[in-house]
């Protein structure tokens, strides 16, 4: 019976802990000293915890079409600021500004979003804003 507890015990201490492994900070994936202005086409929209994101097809100097992942705050937070998951649509023309990803990827936070009406919205949390 110790055994099951035990064995018990664990699991839970496991399946608690795995919700905050998968949130990081800001800092430790961006830099907000690198910032970054993307225009492009949205090709994927995903309204998911902890973070939503989405992914816009972007010309390179070369002309050469990039594919970049865009993360922005969690579905929740961006209800209560007015989004909703279908506020941005593939196929939308946006322009990004936001904090390049440490690791050279193309991926990013993003700050603001612009659509090509002109529509400037807000796309981070108050505790990612840098």
């Amino acid at each position: 019976m110790k055994a099951v507890r035990s064995v018990l015990a664990a699991s839970l201490v496991l399946c608690a802990a795995a919700p905050v492994e998968a949130h990081h900070s800001f800092a430790a994936q961006y830099d907000a000293n690198k910032p970054v202005t993307l225009k492009g086409t949205v090709t994927k929209v995903e309204w998911t915890n902890p973070h939503a994101r989405f992914y816009i097809d972007v010309k390179d100097a070369d002309g050469k079409v990039v594919n970049w992942n865009l993360e922005i705050a969690s579905p929740n937070y961006l209800k209560r600021a007015g989004w909703s998951s279908t506020s941005l649509k593939q196929g939308d023309e946006v322009t990004v500004e936001g904090s390049l990803a440490r690791s050279g990827a193309n991926m990013a936070n993003a700050s603001t979003v612009t659509f090509s009406d002109g529509t400037r919205v807000f796309a981070r949390s108050a505790q990612d804003n840098r």
